[in-house]
């Protein structure tokens, strides 16, 4: 059961189809951004960040791997300094981008092989924690509940977000979405009951999808998540120590 008035994120990752940012946007209140690693240019950001200011989204930028040709999926063997660099790059794109447009970017959440390998690895963590803090240390780090990262970060003195994630719908389903017959509409039952139950022990919830499918099942969460008392926030953390 959950406590009535519990203060959620909902966040999804935005910046390589403007069309489906603009659908999915109004849904969610924090947008990971790409900045340039798996996917992302200046003019991506901009609008993302764009249609993030617009609907009242907290920002975020989502630096990866720098790995377009898998979107950021695979791990990358690399040097300590080139990874800095890379990270860099991508976290000062997106901070240029906000200062021109006049908004902040308040987090970062790692995208792809770079969130895994990061949340489970804690050398990789303290070096990108470390990074993160020298960048900007009131940027939050959004990372799983209990991973090597979250632990880095606090360590730093940097605000938390612990996250769950809901998984990716796209499984066996047209990419498009085009033609979906709603009389045999998916059940989102278990989607629903999933994010009910971590919602009373993480601070965001992750939808992962890139297609129309997984908009409608991002919609049903989120209704589901309202008529259970939960208030859908712009941004949520713990400050480290």
């Amino acid at each position: 059961m959950i406590e009535q008035g519990v203060f959620l994120g909902l966040n999804a990752d935005f910046g390589r189809d403007q069309d489906l940012d603009s659908q999915w946007m109004p849904l969610v209140s924090m947008a990971n951004i790409a900045c340039g690693g798996h996917a992302g240019s200046v003019d991506s950001i901009r609008a993302a960040v764009r249609l993030a200011q617009e609907y009242g989204v907290c920002i975020g930028a989502a630096p990866s791997y720098p790995d377009r040709l898998h979107l950021g999926q695979r791990s990358l063997s690399m040097n300590p300094s080139q990874l800095v660099f890379s990270i860099t790059a991508q976290l000062w794109a997106m901070k240029a981008v906000c200062i021109e447009v006049g908004v902040a970017v308040t987090y970062v959440k790692l995208h792809g092989a770079l969130y895994r390998d990061a949340a489970k690895t804690p050398v990789l963590a303290d070096q990108i924690a470390q990074l993160i803090f020298e960048i900007d240390p009131d940027l939050s780090v959004m990372a799983p509940l209990g991973s090597d990262l979250l632990h880095a970060a606090a360590a730093r003195g940097l605000t938390t977000i612990s996250e769950g994630s809901l998984g990716h719908c796209d499984a066996g389903h047209e990419a498009s979405g085009v033609g979906l017959d709603t009389s045999q509409a998916p059940d989102w039952t278990e989607s629903q009951q999933q994010a009910l139950a971590l919602a009373g022990q993480v601070q965001s919830l992750s939808v992962l999808g890139d297609n129309y499918l997984a908009l409608a099942q991002t919609l049903a969460i989120r209704q589901v998540l309202l008529n259970s008392g939960v208030r859908l926030c712009a941004e949520s953390g713990q400050k480290g120590d």
